[in-house]
């Protein structure tokens, strides 16, 4: 069939091939776009409609004020539960980012060397992933038991050491939770560096072998630098979970002793739902959704400016 048949049968297209023009990417990509902002454009609207109110989950009609920005950010006990958020949240970032790639590192050299047990090392690692968080932080309470059958304080016990307060300490309860919550997350971290360090060209290795670099050469000028996108990108994705994460701490610890875990997404849940504060949670969560863009803005001004693009 000749190309005027077919444009005389194909009316549009012939117009396509007359003009040269791309069909729209616009109409397939609008039920995308509707199922977006159905699902998170339209509650993020309403949060930031919420925290120009005084509503509650308790019913009653409520006014649009200001007056709930200026109690809520000038709360005695909130620049206590930001110090405790930071605290969290970069120990958990530098423990998952770590040690996720000093077991990203591991499986590659054990599969290059054809090493039994990498299968087992990454399953083992992605089983931790896969567990909720709240079962998670059942299991670790049970280890951070502090009566005589706790796990790690049984372990202790044998090697001739005091028991440790696990949770009954405030200055040890922190990292106790960082512990739980490193535990849980470097999977990811592991699954992202292991991608970067298997796309990372061997022809580098093999130059810095003519060179004569040594193992730990190799590693902080060749391997390091062509991981940077990786880790910079790891590093966004990881703060964003963690400034979100409540589930763990809330099985684990509560919050306490005292505040002593009480991070801002724990406290907004506790404003919400247990002080039934629908005006002042909104606050909060703009507050958190203000500090995780502004860390991602940080993190993204260190990205080379190719993978900016």
């Amino acid at each position: 069939m000749s190309a005027s048949a077919m444009r005389s049968k194909l009316p549009f297209l012939g117009a396509a091939v007359r003009h040269n023009r791309v069909p729209s990417p616009y109409p397939w990509l609008m039920p995308v776009i509707l199922v977006m902002g159905l699902f998170y454009l339209y509650p993020v609207i309403d949060v930031f409609r919420y925290a120009f109110t005084d509503l509650t989950l308790l019913g009653g009609e409520g006014r649009y004020t200001l007056s709930t920005f200026a109690n809520v950010l000038t709360r005695p006990e909130l620049p206590q539960i930001l110090w405790v958020t930071f605290v969290f949240t970069a120990g958990s970032v530098i423990g998952q980012q770590l040690i996720g790639l000093a077991m990203a590192l591991v499986v590659v050299r054990s599969e290059k060397r054809n090493l039994f047990g990498t299968t087992i090392l990454r399953t083992t690692a992605l089983i931790a992933w896969v567990v909720p968080g709240i079962a998670g932080g059942i299991i670790w309470k049970m280890l951070f038991n502090e009566a005589p059958f706790g796990g790690l304080n049984s372990l202790l016990r044998l090697m001739g050491m005091a028991p440790v307060q696990w949770l009954s300490d405030p200055d040890v309860v922190m990292w106790s939770v960082v512990l739980s919550n490193v535990w849980r997350g470097t999977a990811f971290s592991m699954v992202v560096m292991y991608a970067a360090l298997k796309a990372i060209d061997p022809s580098l290795y093999e130059a810095a072998e003519v060179d004569g670099a040594s193992g730990r050469q190799k590693l902080f000028f060749v391997t390091l630098p062509q991981l940077r996108p990786a880790i910079l990108v790891n590093m966004i994705l990881i703060t964003i979970q963690t400034l979100n994460t409540f589930d763990a701490i809330i099985s684990l610890t509560g919050g306490g002793p005292g505040r002593a875990t009480e991070v801002l997404s724990l406290y907004t849940f506790n404003v919400v739902f247990r002080n039934y504060d629908l005006a002042a949670g909104s606050v909060l969560s703009i507050l958190m959704l203000v500090i995780s863009l502004g860390l991602a803005l940080v993190y993204a001004a260190f990205l080379p400016k190719d993978e900016k693009a």
